[in-house]
């Protein structure tokens, strides 16, 4: 069992959370939610031994291994792959080194022999012989094949670094696993697959995640970083969210009714203080008033941005047909005679085998590269616009957030386009930030800003919560459900796909499957 006792972290004077004792019992998963910069992968580091709390302490039993999702994709260059994953235990991965040398000598002496005998044991006692099996059965699970175990780290793609490091983390079984945002850069077959490992997995899970859907599956316990705490709720997501929103609403609810009694008292001390026969009860009731206590309510760290995407326009009967599209880059085929027609109310989430097939379709349809063969063909009232999956080449000007979105707004007036980025969390001197330093999640907030300023009836977003908090997903996920116009989207958040679309493409290897359904739904056909 993981216990956290008093634990406080402080950066100088700021506190991210003070006094927090947890139990982390076996059989749990335990969520770790809250807003960016709360403190939730600090927490995670704590829990790891990464870095030392301020205050207070982690303990576990020394028995128990605990298991950490590595986020250092290329730290292990120079190991193959298999063995990148049976590192995952230090203790086992040890012992094999040192058996492997002591049986490469070439003078093997008594004492040598004595020394293998022990690691032998202790080999076995920790199941040393399935260790390169199971270790195969794991990638294999995360979609890495065979021919790609004895490869080295350094000569394998980026996609599949991130699921050995994923493998690595769940190999042998750990006491306790530790695991800070593992849906990011997979696959939604290898979220599937994780999310089912988790359900499974009975020993201590505790996860950091932005991904709701993901979050509902896994979780048996909430662990909210705000207000400078952190509070445990048993249940999943969605059981968080209405019990922290009962608890908000009755703890007002319950002032309001003080507030109301104080003000109700105060009249009548007001009015009855100075008069002698109702004096005795104007003392009892100032004595009342000083007993009632208002119940203090912090401000929460959560914020959410106002994300609206209105059309200035309704769009025709006419929107978009896409003909026999045909893409080849650096000498692969990544589109092969696509064809779809887009009507009225559609909002369409695309699905691929090969993830770059979505971005470059959408590339195509919004005009930033050519096709090799194929036409778009727009209807006559479509404006669109297009948010990019990789934004950085929009923010190569020298300018402020504010000079930078008034180029894309019809009202130019610095007022206005302040305005409109207080709303979106862009508040006072973050205003006039230069684009040149923005971190991920403001700079999709400030394309969320130049779409909503467009006024465009056709939307096109490729993983618009990419580097989003909880917070501006759910912003984003709602916006997209009021839209009034078209859209077509590709989003690994399993919620918003769901929420969102009426109709699924999924660009397969050798077809394309069309199906005017939802997401769960579409999965259930699969």
């Amino acid at each position: 069992m993981l216990v956290s006792t008093g634990v406080t972290i402080r950066f100088g004077k700021r506190v991210l959370f003070e006094d927090v004792n947890i139990r982390f019992g076996k059989g749990n998963c335990y969520g770790i939610i809250g807003a960016n910069g709360a403190g939730k992968s600090t927490f995670l580091k704590v829990l790891s031994g990464e870095i030392e709390p301020s205050k207070g302490e982690v303990t576990h039993d020394k028995t128990e291994r605990v298991s950490v999702l590595k986020q250092d994709h290329f730290a292990f260059e120079d190991y193959k792959v298999l063995d990148t994953v049976i590192m995952g235990n230090e203790e086992l991965y040890k012992i094999m080194k040192e058996k492997e040398e002591i049986y490469a000598k070439p003078d093997f002496s008594e004492e040598d022999g004595m020394k293998a005998a022990k690691l032998e044991e202790k080999f076995a006692e920790l199941d040393g012989w399935n260790a390169e099996a199971d270790a195969a059965t794991l990638l294999n699970d995360l979609g890495i094949l065979s021919d790609l175990h004895d490869k080295y780290m350094k000569e394998i793609e980026a996609k599949d670094k991130v699921k050995v490091l994923l493998a690595q983390s769940l190999f042998g079984n750990p006491d306790i696993l530790l695991l800070d945002e593992p849906t990011n850069d997979l696959d939604l077959k290898t979220i599937n697959w994780l999310q089912e490992f988790l359900i499974n997995f009975e020993n201590t899970v505790i996860v950091v995640s932005h991904d709701r859907y993901f979050l509902n599956k896994v979780c048996t316990h909430i662990a909210d970083v705000d207000f400078g705490k952190i509070k445990v709720y048993p249940g999943n997501y969605d059981f968080w969210y209405e019990s922290s929103q009962l608890a908000l609403r009755q703890a007002k609810d319950a002032n309001k009714k003080k507030e109301e009694k104080i003000k109700e008292l105060q009249e009548f001390i007001a009015r009855f203080s100075a008069n002698a026969s109702k004096s005795k009860q104007a003392t009892s009731r100032k004595k009342s008033l000083e007993k009632i206590e208002l119940e203090e309510i912090k401000p929460s760290n959560r914020k959410y941005p106002y994300v609206d995407f209105k059309p200035d326009r309704e769009p025709g009967k006419e929107i978009l047909k896409v003909e026999n599209i045909t893409k080849t880059i650096n000498g692969e085929k990544i589109l092969d005679n696509i064809s779809f027609t887009v009507k009225s109310d559609d909002k369409i989430a695309f699905l691929a085998d090969n993830e770059l097939a979505k971005t470059v379709l959408f590339q195509i349809i919004s005009g930033e590269i050519e096709p090799d063969s194929g036409t778009i063909t727009w209807g006559t009232t479509i404006s669109n616009d297009y948010f990019p999956k990789d934004n950085n080449y929009l923010f190569t000007q020298d300018v402020s957030i504010t000079d930078w979105l008034r180029q894309y707004s019809k009202d130019p007036d610095e007022t206005y386009v302040r305005g409109f980025l207080g709303r979106m969390l862009f508040s006072g001197e973050e205003a006039l930030k230069n684009v040149k330093v923005l971190s991920g999640g403001e700079k999709v907030r400030c394309v969320l800003s130049k779409l909503m300023l467009s006024g465009a009836n056709f939307l096109i977003f490729d993983e618009p919560t990419n580097h989003l908090d909880m917070e501006s997903i759910t912003s984003v996920n709602e916006a997209l459900i009021k839209f009034k116009g078209n859209l077509l989207f590709t989003s690994h958040d399993h919620q918003l796909t769901q929420t969102v679309a009426n109709r699924i493409i999924d660009i397969k290897t050798d077809k394309v499957i069309d199906k005017e359904c939802t997401y769960n739904e579409y999965l259930e056909i699969e």
